[in-house]
């Protein structure tokens, strides 16, 4: 297994921004929502918290698919919130999605504690793995649906040039470095089942999910 290599924690430069608001990610998102319908099946309704949420697309089709909620989506990146008030504009699902600057773990969602807490895609950022847990334990309710999806990283450099090549090689070379990046970044399943014993999380599930994914699932214990 190749060591991780730790990549910057935030996206800042404008120009990763604008590629990222480019790009076709409408299949991924979407699977996002799917996966979490998936594993949690049933209404979700009052605020959800989405941590990392980027430029809010997750958090824009998950309140699409759930009329009933309100989605509070925590991001550090200026520049990715800024394509998010472009993003918005317009959505059916504008009135219920709120978006707002913020770093774990100092960070913290507005209307805590949430009933369901969801993230995608930041975990392999984050430096300190422990933060994302953290906040988890923090801002979740009792019971609490927890619903992350995140990169794993691959088992050799030929590996992820591999992947590269197969789901990067039209993008532009800002995300297909971001991507390579980002695989030598991300966690194991083992690595993030460790950093789940570490929080008082051991009864999440950590699953892969294909060739470059891994979902981790499950409630908060109900008992603080």
């Amino acid at each position: 297994m190749i060591p991780r290599r730790p990549e910057p924690e935030l996206m800042l430069a404008p120009e990763q921004a604008r590629a990222y608001a480019e790009a076709d990610f409408a299949a991924p998102h979407e699977g996002f929502v799917d996966a979490f319908a998936e594993v949690f099946p049933g209404s979700v309704s009052g605020p959800v918290l989405d941590l990392g949420c980027g430029p809010g697309d997750v958090s824009l089709r998950f309140a699409a698919r759930y009329p009933t909620c309100e989605v509070d989506g925590l991001d550090g990146a200026p520049a990715m919130l800024a394509v998010g008030e472009t993003l918005m504009q317009g959505h059916p699902a504008v009135d219920r999605v709120h978006l707002a600057e913020g770093c774990l773990p100092e960070a913290r969602g507005p209307r805590a504690p949430y009933a369901t807490l969801i993230s995608n895609s930041l975990l392999h950022h984050l430096h300190d793995p422990s933060a994302l847990w953290q906040a988890v334990r923090r801002d979740g309710a009792p019971g609490a649906l927890v619903f992350v999806m995140d990169l794993r990283r691959p088992d050799s450099t030929d590996t992820v040039q591999a992947l590269v090549a197969q789901y990067a090689a039209n993008d532009p070379e800002v995300l297909r470095h971001d991507f390579e990046n980002s695989l030598h970044a991300a966690f194991t399943p083992g690595e993030v089942r460790e950093q789940l014993a570490a929080a008082g999380l051991g009864g999440f599930e950590v699953r892969t999910t294909s060739d470059r994914h891994m979902i981790i699932y499950g409630r908060l214990p109900e008992a603080r």
